[in-house]
């Protein structure tokens, strides 16, 4: 038998079913604002997505500070460990191999330009000056007049000794008495002749004519200092004799190229020289007949050679430091040097050809040995050496290398170790505590060593 339906139902108690609150919506639009704020899945106030990203900010701040800390310790230590380290971790030595060549060792000195032969010219005989032929500058030829004075009273007792003798050779020179007469009027006769040609002035031999000391009309100086004499001077502080021909003296001085006392310089500018005084200890290595090379201050790339004609015996001294003067004669002279001009000469005093040889900077003696560091296979070496001439850059090295080996060069010395820590005692950059600027680490701020609190 059925039952019916709603029977059924009426036996089963009633249950309330329970109330649940529904969520407010929200438009679309602060929907997607949200979602692009705070990510897929979040909300504004709470659920998973918030979380999400507060822990993901996190874990990237402690990554980005690691990983700075990392970089910051480790370059610390690479600074520390480039301070701190020895020299086989730095960058390897300077170096030069051991070559084959020339070692010149010179000395040197300062000088001007002269003439190796000048004469100081003076008239032989007192009187006016009417003539004066030549200008400071002008090249001359020997013999040639330079100057001339009035010669009338000359000529006039030159033919008053010719009368003179004429008569005492007609006379009887087989006694004495004549005899004696005869040699009184030939001598006359001779200085007659002599004061004529003191009238002029003549060059004694070509050259240039460096002042003329005199004008026309005015007085021709002392009679019998000077003349026209072929007698010259070389070298330095030399002096002219007489000439027999004209009877007139004539001083001169081959060591300046500037005027005299004369009424006309001459020097003969193809013969020059220059006087260097050198030092005490440079002039014991001074030889007679050693090469030079002279360069000149005022021409630039210009020189010329010349060798060692004179050696002083006789020192000079000013200020306490004894000096030589030494004549270098010049050979192979450019046209364009001229007198006075300054130059400095460079004596050989030493020569090896064809030598193994090394930069004088790498040569160590110490107790009369000499040592050098070789350096070979990343390590350096010192090896025991023989030299020989030590030039003004390269030193000859007659036993214990071998062409083409490498020796080191030194560098500049210091002191300053490391005290510290670091290099001489600061912190790198030359900073340091004390601000003082002696060593030591002190935070005094003293001026000199430690400084100490």
């Amino acid at each position: 038998m059925r039952e019916h339906p709603g029977a059924a139902r009426a036996a089963v108690p009633y249950r309330r079913r329970p109330y649940r609150r529904r969520r407010a919506t929200r438009p679309p639009a602060a929907r997607c604002q949200e979602t692009l704020r705070y990510g897929a899945g979040s909300s504004q106030r709470d659920g998973p997505g918030s979380r999400v990203v507060k822990l993901s900010t996190k874990r990237r701040a402690l990554i980005v500070n690691g990983t700075l800390a990392v970089l910051l310790l480790g370059g610390a230590g690479v600074a520390y460990a480039s301070l701190t380290a020895g020299p086989s971790a730095e960058a390897p030595p300077p170096t030069a191999p051991v070559t084959r060549g020339t070692v010149l060792a010179t000395v040197s000195a300062s000088g001007a330009v002269a003439s190796a032969k000048t004469r100081s010219l003076d008239f032989g005989t007192a009187g006016t000056v009417t003539k004066i032929y030549v200008e400071a500058g002008e090249k001359v030829d020997k013999g040639q007049i330079l100057a001339r004075v009035d010669g009338t009273a000359a000529r006039e007792d030159l033919d008053a000794a010719a009368a003179s003798l004429d008569a005492a050779r007609d006379g009887d020179t087989s006694t004495a008495a004549g005899y004696s007469q005869y040699v009184q009027a030939r001598n006359s006769y001779r200085a007659a002749e002599r004061a004529l040609d003191g009238t002029v002035i003549k060059a004694p031999f070509a050259g240039t004519v460096t002042a003329v000391n005199g004008t026309v009309g005015g007085s021709s100086g002392s009679a019998g200092s000077g003349g026209s004499g072929s007698g010259g001077s070389t070298g330095s502080g030399g002096s002219a004799g007489s000439s027999g021909a004209s009877g007139a003296a004539g001083a001169s001085s081959g060591t300046s190229g500037s005027s005299g006392d004369g009424f006309i310089e001459l020097a003969d500018t193809r013969r020059l020289q220059i006087v260097g005084d050198f030092t005490e200890s440079d002039v014991t290595r001074l030889k007679i007949g050693r090469p030079a090379t002279v360069t000149f201050d005022a021409l630039a790339g210009v020189t010329a050679s010349g060798k060692v004609t004179l050696i002083d015996p006789v020192p000079q001294t000013s200020d306490n430091v004894v000096q030589y003067a030494a004549t270098i004669s010049l050979s192979g002279v450019p046209a364009s040097v001229r007198l006075g001009q300054t130059a400095t000469v460079q004596v050989v005093v030493a020569q090896a050809d064809g030598v193994l040889t090394v930069p004088s900077t790498a040569v160590r003696t110490a107790g009369g040995q000499s040592t050098v560091s070789v350096y070979e296979n990343g390590r350096q070496v010192t090896r025991r050496v023989e030299i020989g001439v030590k030039g003004d850059t390269t030193t000859e090295v007659k036993s214990g290398l071998r062409e083409g080996e490498r020796v080191v060069r030194s560098t500049s010395t210091g002191t300053g170790g490391l005290q510290g820590g670091f290099p001489g005692g600061g912190f790198p950059g030359g900073i340091r505590v004390g601000g003082g600027n002696g060593g030591g680490g002190g935070r005094g701020g003293g001026t000199g060593a430690g400084g100490g609190r």
